[in-house]
């Protein structure tokens, strides 16, 4: 899946929207510009707007009231002022601020929904939406209002900003929207009919924070597989469970690409022949890597099929038909594949975790590592690592509280018409704090794998676990006696797992395997 990108800019046409390209403008503050088919389309979809509302045709949320009030219908000189208190009665949400990547990114995701056609908002209303994101105006949106039938309570924050009202962060400073907007050289908006409901409508949120939460799991799943791989080198695994001939008696999904990666980061060491394992048979947390990493590789292929849609459609209801001058009732703001997608990803990255802390106890345990206990030099008067295995097992359990199900949970809105919505942004908001631990967890377990590497001194590494291994050493020493291991934690998770260039590299050594 791939956007328009020109440099530091991204062209956005509404179909085309990549994970890459809200990276790029949520985290490093790319550009961005319509293609030029946009405009002419918005503007024959308003024309069809204006159409409506001249000869009042019963419309939802456009000539009649919305939601449980879709059967009143609107006097002709209260829709603008209709739309302004469409905004203002929906900006409810609470709690903290998301932080600004995320606002950058849903932004973008609502200027991609509305650059795809069927809003029939107001032109200027996506232009302003554009150079909100241009200019680093960035409305203050509370984390908690989202029940997944759009992300109404928390973008009518959005709209706030647009005609000159809420919050907004600029230029570091959080100021009232008015001001935000001046001191960045622009002007509030004056909302048509349709226009407010517009602003609040879709989703958004789930959308744009749902890729940057795919794109950071497809990141973590490479870190994963590459941590492994060290685990591997320490263990002295037997790697005959990732042949060919093997997987492909029971074929699952995904179990081939994460043997091919995992094989593909040996490479160059001692353990593509399995003669060199230290051990006929591994436990299961070594043994089964391929399987339980292909089980996360199969839920991000899911979660992409359902997210693209969300991120290159429109969400909106009702929508406009420019062809033959319609405005139909809609069901695309409803979201229950995005919802069920985010939810199998959290369990997928649960099952990830489990495994990577056992990997981590195996290589503390004697009689089953052929290693030093808990892989002190000094035998069983220093602790080593033992301790640091209950900080592994607190990030799993944090994790595991996580994966929990939001899209089977009871919700309601509207009285007798909202019956049914998916908490979809919960669900990706919740993906974003997994992903933290699992940094977390995963520099745990390199820190550890790095000692066993020390300890087990084989002759050649394969190219990831090497790469991987000095970049351990280059921010931490060996464990020698004992000392505080958080803050080696921290270093490698900041340092190591997070680096661009270990990323970059790693991601090139096991693309050439996928």
């Amino acid at each position: 899946m791939t956007g328009a990108r020109h440099s530091d800019s991204v062209v956005v046409d509404g179909r085309t929207l990549s994970y890459d390209d809200v990276v790029a403008v949520a985290h490093h503050g790319a550009q961005v510009a319509l293609a030029a088919d946009v405009f002419p389309r918005l503007v024959r979809d308003r024309a069809v707007v204006d159409d409506v509302v001249d000869r009042q045709v019963p419309t939802y949320g456009l000539t009649t009231g919305l939601g449980s009030r879709s059967s009143y219908a609107l006097p002709r000189d209260e829709l603008t002022e209709f739309s302004v208190r469409t905004v203002r009665g929906r900006a409810n949400a609470v709690g903290d601020p998301l932080p600004i990547p995320v606002v950058r990114a849903a932004l973008l995701a609502r200027v991609n929904g509305i650059a795809s056609g069927g809003s029939g908002v107001r032109p200027e209303i996506l232009s302003l939406l554009v150079a909100l994101l241009n200019s680093r105006v960035h409305p203050v949106i509370p984390e908690v209002g989202s029940i997944g039938a759009s992300d109404l309570n928390q973008m009518a924050h959005v709209g706030l900003v647009v005609i000159g009202e809420g919050r907004a962060e600029f230029a570091g400073e959080v100021l009232d929207g008015a001001t935000a907007l001046r001191r960045a050289g622009l002007a509030p908006a004056e909302l048509g009919p349709k226009d407010g409901h517009v602003l609040c409508s879709a989703s958004p949120l789930a959308a744009g924070n749902g890729a940057l939460a795919l794109h950071e799991t497809a990141a973590v799943l490479t870190l994963a597989q590459a941590v492994t791989a060290l685990t591997f080198e320490g263990f002295r695994a037997n790697t005959s469970p990732l042949d060919t001939r093997v997987l492909d008696l029971r074929p699952a999904p995904g179990q081939s690409r994460a043997a091919h990666e995992l094989l593909a980061l040996l490479d160059g060491g001692e353990l593509g022949d399995p003669r060199n394992a230290r051990r006929v048979q591994d436990p299961v947390s070594l043994r089964c890597a391929a399987q339980v990493h292909g089980a996360l590789h199969a839920a991000l292929d899911f979660a992409v099929a359902a997210l693209e849609p969300e991120l290159n459609g429109c969400g909106d209801n009702p929508v406009v038909l420019a062809d033959t001058g319609e405005i139909l009732s809609s069901g695309n703001f409803h979201t229950p594949a995005l919802a069920l997608a985010f939810d199998t990803l959290a369990l997928a990255l649960t099952q990830t975790a489990a495994i990577s802390a056992e990997r981590m106890r195996r290589l503390l345990n004697p009689a089953v590592s052929g290693l030093p206990a808990n892989l002190t030099p000094y035998g069983l008067e220093r602790s080593g690592f033992a301790p640091l295995s209950k900080t592994a097992q607190a990030l799993v359990a944090e994790i595991r509280m996580l994966s929990v199900p939001v899209s089977t949970d009871p919700r309601h809105g509207a009285d007798a018409v909202e019956d049914d919505s998916t908490n979809a942004a919960l669900g990706a908001r919740r993906l974003t704090t997994m992903l933290v631990r699992m940094r977390q967890l995963l520099a745990v377990e390199a820190l550890v794998a790095a000692q066993a590497v020390d300890l087990a001194a084989p002759t050649a590494l394969g190219q990831g676990p090497g790469l991987l291994h000095r970049a351990v050493r280059e921010v931490v020493p060996p464990l020698d006696d004992d000392r505080p291991c958080g803050v080696d934690v921290e270093r490698v998770r900041r340092d190591v797992l997070e680096s661009d260039d270990v990323r970059g590299a790693l991601r090139a050594i096991v693309g050439g395997a996928s």
